[in-house]
């Protein structure tokens, strides 16, 4: 049985060029979280070209910068039109977050619309201490 999706499909949209996330200095040195909820994010399956809707939930302890969440909100309209598979979204955005405020910690959830039955919950972790976590 021929395989459906090529390799070019299982990378789409992982290097593409999306705009800066940007961070404001931290006021406070103590530990603390910050959850964010993007209940709007689309992207584009690189196969069919069909729509893919989910949220997109960010869980992160700052360091020494805060996500700008003015440039976060641009950043994830930049995945509209691209086409990426739902597990490298929640990867590719955990690992731009990180690169771009350094955190303690982070984690991205994405919880994806049912698309022919089928529903899909993703869940990315980073620390400093162990690296990236699936």
């Amino acid at each position: 049985m021929k395989r459906q999706y090529t390799d070019e499909h299982a990378s789409s949209g992982v290097r593409a060029e999306l705009p800066a996330i940007e961070t404001w200095p931290n006021q406070y040195r103590d530990r603390y979280e910050i959850e964010i909820a993007l209940p709007e994010f689309t992207s584009v399956c690189p196969k069919t070209g069909l729509p893919d809707h989910g949220e997109l939930v960010l869980i992160y302890t700052p360091d020494r910068s805060c996500l700008e969440l003015k440039s976060l909100k641009m950043y994830m309209l930049a995945y509209r039109n691209l086409g990426i598979f739902q597990e490298n979204v929640v990867n590719r955005f955990l690992r731009d977050v990180v690169a771009a405020c350094r955190p303690w910690s982070a984690a991205v959830t994405g919880e994806f619309t049912p698309r022919g039955g089928v529903y899909s919950k993703i869940t990315a972790r980073w620390d400093r201490k162990r690296g990236y976590k699936g």
